[in-house]
């Protein structure tokens, strides 16, 4: 895919706007540690939700869908729509509390929550397993998409051998990118990190809607395409169906499986961006609010925005990448189908302006991994255990090295990563898979007192103990037929096979998460049981700043009855099952109206207003104060 002048004129000014942003905050940044990872505690909601929406649209999820998508139709998606309760929970519930712990990273809320030794341990471990394992596994497969969407575009080359290596040029322009991030978010800090999330989310949204456009006309318009898609795809009609067909024979997505998506994948597992009860930069972005309301607002339109506004121009380019190139439907990596209509339709400046789109996807996930994964390594471990007095200007300059160390640990990852090509949905459901039942208890312990340190360090060994066992040997040896011996004889020519198995198909990684799940669980409580509570000093201290409402702090609410704790618990949690319909009825219905069943789509959205009108009622009734503040 030559690129013309026009073409590198449009990638030039972006990477000039976003080095410009960067020096622009360069001194603002350096001023203190809360200015360089929480922005002085001063974003508008606006501000900070798209910079969380941004973040999550990387260069890894178009290509992601388009992979769920030509393997499960439509309904595939539910792996991440099903999330959306978890988050309309995050902001009807937790949002409001985060911004009241004043945190400066959610691994801070450990040692407010815990006391002693356990706690100590628990925040410092937390801190550096997500800020280089964790993350350096999400900058991999953000990068292994990156890669793909350069040598399927611009560095295309018709000769080249499928599943070969990536060109040394596609790494020259990564490295070139992973080093304009390296500047504007190490000089810039949270603010020049959030201005040009929203800037980059703009543009990547514009490329996306006109690849759409394009890609619709290629095909002869919706019901052609559509009419295509059925003739290629196993699942025909239903291919297009927002509900899984779970009477088909043979489908491909039973309801058992539907149902651990929708009743267990949203609480039970930690994944980046919709972490149970919020977490990582989604909590970084709301400690940086200016207030409880803005952080409400501003994980809202996250909401929205994520669910409801990014996914259509994704998903007509999966269909329509499944009509002109069918054979991608038995590629081990789907998702390859997202930048092949890139290459095949984008006209002169459009070519540059979805390649910056591209780049502006993958940039603004680099920027914000960088900044959240030192934020963990200065606040929650060089400050906290290394150097306790330190002053601002040593913070700063701390800040700056652990994001390059980051970056680097992060590239190198990168670069082992895509060497196994890895596609980027299995990548999505490994890392959903690997918290399995951690997110229980990062939920309840903000509203049970009984809950110690001891149980959150047990749930996270736990789950990654029995996600090891049931991934490498239960789920191959015993489910899959694999056999645990075999012995060949050359002179009888026979081999002896040892085997113990349920059966011979292996169960999917969403089957291993709800047993984690389980296990986990079970593992936790038990422990939480047979070891003592917290003090009461430590339970007093969260309870007087925290002010959980609820039941579950019965005990220390007796002791300390002086502390207005909050009110209509039932109430939030009416307002985020509510916020949730408004993802599931909205969703549908703009895509009930790009195919033109207009009176299907007027349903939807008249369900969707009712949803938002039983939200307004429920805080007008109770006070629009119980909710925000």
């Amino acid at each position: 895919m030559p690129l013309a002048t026009l073409d590198w004129a449009v990638i030039v000014v972006y990477f000039a706007i976003a080095l410009g942003v960067g020096l622009y905050f360069r001194k603002r940044a350096g001023r203190s540690l809360i200015e360089y990872f929480a922005s002085g505690r001063s974003l508008p909601w606006w501000i900070a939700g798209t910079s969380m929406v941004a973040t999550t649209f990387a260069a890894d999820t178009p290509l992601a869908v388009v992979g769920l998508t030509a393997e499960h139709g439509l309904a595939g998606n539910w792996f991440w729509w099903a999330m959306a309760m978890g988050g309309m929970v995050t902001v009807f519930v937790y949002s409001r509390l985060w911004r009241r712990a004043e945190v400066l990273t959610d691994q801070e809320i450990v040692e407010l929550r815990y006391g002693g030794a356990p706690a100590s341990f628990l925040r410092g471990f937390r801190a550096v397993y997500f800020a280089l394992p964790v993350n350096c596994i999400i900058i991999g497969w953000v990068t292994g998409a990156m890669v793909m969407v350069l040598n399927q575009t611009v560095l295309f080359s018709p000769d080249a051998v499928a599943g070969a290596a990536p060109s040394v040029d596609s790494w020259k322009i990564i490295v070139a990118c992973l080093a304009i991030v390296a500047v504007y978010s190490t000089l810039s800090g949270m603010w020049g990190v959030a201005v040009t999330d929203v800037i980059q989310f703009v543009l990547a949204m514009i490329g996306c809607i006109a690849l759409a456009y394009l890609a619709v006309g290629e095909a002869g318009g919706m019901g052609a395409m559509r009419a295509q898609v059925v003739s290629v795809m196993p699942a025909g009609e239903k291919a297009f169906s927002f509900l899984p067909d779970f009477t088909a024979k043979g489908a491909s997505m039973p309801l058992q499986l539907f149902l651990v998506y929708l009743f267990v994948l949203w609480w039970a597992s930690w994944y980046p961006g919709a972490e149970p009860g919020g977490g990582g930069y989604v909590v970084q972005r709301m400690a940086s609010c200016k207030d409880e309301k803005n952080s409400l607002l501003a994980t809202l339109w996250f909401q929205v925005a994520h669910y409801c506004v990014r996914p259509w121009p994704w998903l007509i380019v999966a269909f329509c990448a499944i009509a002109k190139f069918p054979e991608i439907l038995q590629m081990e990596n789907k998702g390859i189908g997202f930048p092949m209509m890139m290459r095949e339709l984008l006209p002169v400046g459009l070519k540059g302006l979805l390649l910056v789109a591209f780049f502006a996807a993958f940039m603004s996930t680099l920027s914000t991994q960088i900044n959240w994964g030192a934020s963990y390594l200065v606040s929650d471990v060089y400050k906290r255990f290394i150097h306790p007095d330190a002053t601002e200007s040593q913070l700063t300059w701390a800040s700056r090295v652990a994001s390059i160390i980051v970056l680097v640990a992060g590239g190198l990852t990168a670069y082992v990563m895509v060497g196994k090509n890895i596609p980027v949905d299995k990548a999505w459901k490994f890392l959903a898979a690997l918290g399995a039942g951690t997110g229980a208890v990062y939920m309840l312990r903000w509203f049970w007192w009984r809950i110690n340190a001891w149980t959150e360090i047990v749930a996270m060994i736990a789950s990654f103990v029995y996600f090891i066992l049931l991934t490498f040997v239960i789920n191959p040896y015993v489910f899959g037929g694999k056999p645990i011996l075999t012995i060949h004889s050359p002179e009888q020519e026979i081999t002896y096979s040892v085997q113990f198995a349920f059966g011979t198909t292996p169960l999917s990684d969403e089957y291993i998460l709800a047993i984690v799940a389980l296990l986990t669980i079970v593992t936790w409580l038990l422990v939480m049981v047979f070891t003592k509570p917290e003090s009461p000093e430590t339970l007093a201290r969260f309870y007087e700043k925290i002010r959980p409402g609820g039941i579950g702090w019965g005990p220390v609410a007796e002791r300390l009855p002086h502390v207005k704790r909050d009110s209509g618990m039932m109430l939030s949690i009416a307002c985020a099952l509510l916020g949730a319909g408004i993802v599931y009825t909205v969703l549908p219905g703009v895509g009930l109206v790009l195919f033109g069943e207009y009176a299907k789509a007027a349903g939807c959205f008249v369900a969707a207003g009712g949803c938002a009108g039983g939200i307004v009622w429920l805080l007008n009734r109770a006070g629009w104060e119980t909710i925000v503040r």
